[in-house]
């Protein structure tokens, strides 16, 4: 009997660019809508005539 190679799991296809792409510009368009909602809600907690805090 000749020994048999363990068997291997089928690999993903790999994406194409443009899949690639396409879920990358989702990621970005979800990250600058997060820090747009972050920022405007940072503005609407301020005071009117207020001074800006530096960090």
């Amino acid at each position: 009997m000749s020994p048999t190679p363990p068997s291997k799991p089928p690999k993903k296809p790999a994406l194409s660019r443009e899949e690639r792409l396409k879920a990358a510009l989702k990621a970005n368009m979800a990250r600058r809508k997060r820090q747009a909602r972050a920022r405007a809600a940072e503005e609407a907690g301020k005071a009117p005539g207020a001074a800006p805090q530096k960090d």
